[in-house]
């Protein structure tokens, strides 16, 4: 009723979920109705044999994940926002996440979508059981309630892994890192299931803000981390192949490694690698950059734009290597600074990316920030079908 009477009296809508994001796609810029769909926070069904759980758009993350694990299965989606962020806006800018190289996107995940479109009439693929035709629900997905508004979804999920083994490994080049990630995928095959990265100054501003975990580290401080991660059903299998994983690596692309001897190191290890965003948000007046490049070129421009921004703030680059995702954060502490390096960053990195065929954004979506940006990484073509 609120979209169809805004529609007929031409009021614009400004929609919230989580307000995690990270370009502006809910923050109200004139004077829109805002429409929070956080009361929307239902679990409506669970299907344990289809292994389908149903759920309203408001449903948060960790609530979700939490609710199947204690019947036996997962949600395919992690973050570091997992806390506060919801399902309809996870699905609305196609979140990507931690476990992206084992369970693809939400693409894969999403089975069915009710939407309440721009004129207020109520689309639904929640009860298909047919696949032909169209699929309209995916269309709906990174749409970031261009196209409507996600009330409801329902979503494959994995079964909960019984055994989980992790490791944080130290590397003195970027080519390394590539090459543990192809030996990764070669011996830990279908139970790798993460696989991310940090530069030496991502790992240590994360670690000055933990205190509690400034025992874990290495005799020596190496240029490159990464933490890989198995999921499985067998430990005995799954151990057998991250050991014969580990023997390799050690003997040509890794200096030296941490193993997870308990859950309680693992998490240690997963928070270490999810607070370097916090933390350049706590050193300063931070400019995240969450974009998508070849493995060429993808720690080539956190060392171009830590050479543009100098001694003016402090750059860390971290991110999800699998899926070619990293994450630059500039963390600025003299307010004098901020703008100019604000332009400095403007103008360098979009026509960078550009050059290189990148994305301006790989999993946090367009939003305000980045709508004037778009035609860096889409043709023309292509956003004249988006917008029409």
């Amino acid at each position: 009723a609120i979209v169809k009477y805004c529609n007929q009296e031409n009021l614009p809508l400004s929609l919230q979920s989580g307000n995690t994001g990270l370009v502006g796609g809910s923050v109200p810029v004139h004077d829109e109705v805002i429409l929070n769909l956080s009361n929307l926070k239902n679990i409506l069904d669970f299907y344990p044999h289809e292994g389908v759980v149903k759920c309203e758009a408001g449903v948060i993350l960790e609530k979700l994940n939490k609710y199947c694990e204690e019947r036996g299965y997962l949600v395919p989606l992690d973050l570091g926002a997992k806390g506060s962020c919801m399902v309809g806006g996870n699905i609305a800018t196609n979140a990507g996440g931690n476990r992206l190289i084992r369970y693809g996107s939400l693409h894969n995940s999403v089975v069915g979508l009710e939407v309440v479109t721009g004129t207020g009439e109520v689309f639904s693929s929640l009860s298909r059981t047919g696949h032909t035709g169209f699929d309209l629900g995916q269309v709906f997905i990174g749409s970031e309630g261009t196209l409507g508004i996600i009330t409801k979804a329902a979503l494959k999920l994995s079964l909960k892994p019984l055994a989980v083994n992790a490791a944080l490994l130290g590397c003195s080049s970027f080519s390394e890192v590539l090459k543990t990630l192809k030996l990764a995928r070669n011996y830990l095959g279908e139970v790798l299931s993460a696989f991310e990265f940090l530069d030496s100054q991502a790992f240590n501003l994360s670690k000055s803000c933990l205190p509690k975990y400034k025992d874990i580290g290495f005799s020596e401080s190496y240029k490159f981390y990464v933490l890989v991660e198995t999921s499985g059903s067998n430990y005995d299998h799954d151990y057998c192949k991250f050991e014969k994983f580990l023997e390799t690596v050690l003997e040509s692309s890794v200096e030296d490694g941490i193993l997870a001897s308990d859950i309680k190191q693992l998490n240690a290890l997963w928070t270490i690698r999810e607070n370097c965003g916090p933390a350049a948000a706590r050193a300063g007046h931070c400019f995240k950059y969450d974009i998508s490049v070849s493995h060429k070129y993808f720690y080539e421009v956190v060392e171009r734009v830590r050479s543009i921004v100098g001694s003016r703030g402090t750059t860390i680059g971290f991110g999800h290597v699998g899926d070619s995702n990293v994450h630059i954060n500039v963390a600025v502490e003299n307010k004098s600074y901020i703008q100019e390096v604000f332009e400095d960053l403007e103008e360098f990195l979009y026509k960078y990316l550009e050059r290189v065929e990148g994305s301006i954004s790989a999993e946090h979506g367009v939003g305000l920030q980045k709508a004037s940006k778009l035609h860096f990484s889409k043709s023309p073509q292509q956003i004249n079908l988006m917008q029409n």
